[in-house]
């Protein structure tokens, strides 16, 4: 019993909102004429706008298509190229060695000939 009065209500909603939707057809004929655009809107333009060819399709190539083959040689020639530009980077980024030292004019004989004038002897 309660299912069926709530189908009768739901379809009473359903008839109201079906006859409110056809409503405004017949209210938006009877509005006066002048509501249409407020005052100081700028006239539309006498001819249309051009608006670009959405579906036009663009022209046939002129030149073929890479074949798998001319893709190949070209990814593989581009490693390379890239291969050795980083090379050339990396040798760029890297820090010159430092410059060698120079041998002292002194030798061994000499530090202990300089060491016993003072009267002691150098650590080994």
């Amino acid at each position: 019993m309660a299912r069926a009065f709530e189908r009768s209500v739901l379809a009473a909603f359903g008839v109201a909102a079906l006859l409110c939707s056809c409503a405004p057809g017949s209210v938006i004929d009877k509005l006066p004429g002048d509501m249409g655009l407020p005052a100081g809107t700028p006239e539309r333009p006498a001819t249309p706008y051009v608006y670009p060819a959405v579906h036009d399709m663009p022209p046939p190539r002129e030149t073929p298509p890479m074949t798998e083959e001319q893709q190949v040689i070209l990814e593989k020639d581009l490693a390379a190229v890239r291969s050795r530009q980083e090379t050339l980077e990396k040798a760029a980024e890297a820090p010159e060695p430092p410059p060698k030292k120079k041998k002292s004019a002194t030798t061994k004989k000499d530090t202990d000939a300089a060491a016993t004038k003072d009267g002691a002897k150098t650590n080994p």
